[in-house]
C-alpha cells in the first residue's frame, strides 16, 4: 500500500488560493538586488518565489509554536541550520563538559561518522556542508547519547581522527610524489613506504572506523522527524546520511504572481548624516553650513506593487504517512495532522516574506480573498490569469482577479465530481460586497466565512 493509499482522509487534497495586493514592496528579489519576475501571457509579471512563501510560512508556523501560540504548541518545530555541532556543544557543555572545544570537536566527529560533512575554511570548519533541517531539540538529544556514553565516545572519536589524519597524509603524499619530475628518479630516492600489503588495497587503508552502534542508532533517533510538524509538512532531503530517511513535503506550494503586468521602480534615496546636520544647525556663517551640506549618503532601490494570485495544496494522507515515518505514537497522529491543518492554513493567510519588513511594512498586509476547498487532486488556477488584468479596461486588479477565480471555481464545481465547494475569506469591503451581490444571483459557490478557522474541516 503506498503512502496515498494509506488511512484516506474524505478529500485527500486541501487546496488554498489567495488574492493579495502589495505596495511599494521588495518581498523577494534576484543576486543584483532586483526584484523576481517570469514570462506568462505574452507579458512580464512580478513573482515572489515559492522557497520565499514556504520559508515565510514555516518560520510564521514556528515562532507561534514557540510562544505558546495556535494548534502546533505541544509539539516539536523543526529547525533548518548547519550549527548543529554547536549546538550539540552547548548542550554538552550543560550537561558539565567543561572543556568546549572538545565538546566541539566530539559532536562534529559523531557527525561525521553519520555521513555528515564539514566545511574546510577557517570559518566554516565547524559548520555542516549543507543546510540541516531537523527537530529543534535534535542537539540537545545528541548530546545526551555521548554524555550517557562519554567514554566509548571519546575512545571512538580519538580512533576515527587518528583514522582520518592518516587518510589524509596518504592523499597528500601520493599528489606530492605525482608532482614531481619523471625520470630524474631513482627507486631509493621514491621512497614506497605506502605501497599496498599482499591483500591490502586503497579502500581498506583509507577506511575509517565506523561509529558504534549505540552512538550511530542515538543520534539518528535525534535527527528524526519525530513529531517536528514542520519537518512532516514540507519535507526534507538529506543526501549525507543514507540510512535517515527523507521526508517527501505534504505541502505543494506555487509562486506568486502578479495577475497583470509587472512595473517597476526605482526609488531614489537620501541618507542623512545626522552629525553633520547638527553641525550645520549651530553653525555661525554660510561658509561653515556650506561645509557640512548634502547628505551622507544616495542610491537606489527597486520597489514593486501589484496584485498577485497564489496557490498551495496539502496532501492529507501524505502529512499522516509522514507522522508514522518519522515515529509519531499511532494515537497521536491523526491529533497531530489535523492541528497542522489548522496551522497550515493559518500560515498561509497571515505570513508575509519579511524582506525589507521594515522600509515597507510589508508585513501587515492581509490578503483580499482566500479561497479553501477539497479535492481528489490538487487544482492550481494560475491559467485563469493567461490573460493578463488590464485596469485600464477592467477596473481595479483585486476585484478583476477575485471575480475571475469564483467564476472558475463555478465552472470546475459544476464539471467536475472530484471537488468540493469549499469556504472564501475576506477581508476587502469591495470583496465583501461582491460576495453579496453573487449570493443575490445565485452564482456564489463558496460559503463565506469570517475567521481562518472556518476554512478548513480539521
Amino acid at each position: 500500500m503506498t503512502a496515498a493509499q494509506e488511512a484516506p482522509v474524505g478529500h485527500q487534497f486541501l487546496s488554498l488560493h489567495a488574492i493579495e495586493t502589495l505596495i511599494a514592496v521588495l518581498p523577494v528579489r534576484d543576486e543584483n538586488g532586483q526584484p523576481k519576475s517570469i514570462p506568462f501571457g505574452g507579458e512580464e509579471r512580478h513573482m515572489v518565489t515559492a522557497q520565499s512563501r514556504r520559508r515565510a510560512e514555516r518560520t510564521y508556523s514556528r515562532d507561534r509554536a514557540n510562544a505558546g501560540e495556535g494548534p502546533l504548541t505541544p509539539y516539536t518545530m523543526g529547525i533548518r541550520t548547519r550549527e548543529w555541532a554547536l549546538l550539540t556543544a552547548d548542550a554538552l557543555v550543560k550537561r558539565g563538559w567543561e572543556d568546549r572545544e572538545e565538546a566541539v570537536a566530539a559532536a562534529k566527529t559523531v557527525l561525521e561518522g553519520v555521513g555528515l560533512k564539514f566545511g574546510d575554511k577557517e570559518r566554516t570548519r565547524d559548520l555542516t556542508k549543507v543546510l540541516l533541517f531537523a527537530p529543534e531539540d535534535a542537539g540537545d538529544k545528541i548530546a545526551k547519547v555521548l554524555d550517557e556514553n562519554r567514554k566509548a565516545a571519546s575512545t571512538w572519536v580519538a580512533e576515527f581522527t587518528k583514522a582520518k589524519a592518516a587518510a589524509e597524509a596518504r592523499k597528500t603524499n601520493k599528489r606530492g610524489r605525482g608532482r614531481k619530475a619523471s625520470g630524474d628518479e631513482t627507486p631509493s630516492e621514491v621512497p614506497d613506504a605506502d605501497a599496498d600489503e599482499p591483500g591490502e588495497g586503497k579502500e581498506a587503508k583509507d577506511k575509517l572506523p565506523p561509529l558504534p552502534k549505540a552512538l550511530r542508532t542515538g543520534v539518528l533517533a535525534a535527527l528524526a522527524p519525530a513529531d517536528a510538524i514542520d519537518i512532516a509538512l514540507y519535507g526534507r532531503f538529506l543526501a549525507g546520511i543514507a540510512d535517515s530517511p527523507d521526508v517527501d513535503g505534504a505541502v505543494q506550494t506555487g509562486a506568486a504572481f502578479t495577475v497583470h503586468a509587472a512595473e517597476q521602480v526605482d526609488d531614489f534615496y537620501s541618507a542623512a548624516d545626522d552629525a553633520k546636520l547638527r553641525r550645520k544647525a549651530s553653525a555661525l556663517d554660510y561658509l561653515d553650513a556650506a561645509d557640512d551640506g548634502g547628505a551622507g549618503m544616495t542610491g537606489y532601490q527597486s520597489l514593486i506593487s501589484g496584485t498577485f494570485y497564489r496557490h498551495a495544496a496539502l496532501d492529507r494522507n501524505r502529512l499522516r504517512f509522514n507522522l508514522r515515518l518519522g515515529g509519531m505514537a499511532p494515537e497521536r497522529v491523526e491529533e497531530a495532522a489535523r492541528a497542522a491543518e489548522r496551522e497550515f492554513i493559518e500560515a498561509f493567510v497571515n505570513a508575509v516574506p519579511a524582506a525589507k519588513k521594515n522600509t515597507t511594512a510589508s508585513t501587515g498586509t492581509l490578503p483580499k480573498f482566500v479561497l479553501a476547498f477539497d479535492g481528489k487532486r490538487p487544482f492550481n488556477y494560475a491559467a485563469v490569469f493567461e490573460r493578463p488584468v488590464d485596469e485600464q479596461s477592467e477596473g481595479p486588479a483585486s476585484l478583476v482577479a477575485v471575480r475571475r477565480l469564483l467564476a472558475q471555481h463555478r465552472l470546475v464545481t459544476r464539471k467536475r465530481a472530484d471537488i468540493a465547494p469549499g469556504c472564501a475569506l475576506t477581508y476587502d469591503v469591495d470583496v465583501d460586497e461582491l460576495f453579496g451581490e453573487l449570493r443575490s444571483a445565485g452564482n456564489l459557490v463558496p460559503e463565506p466565512v469570517d475567521t481562518v478557522e472556518e476554512l478548513t474541516r480539521a
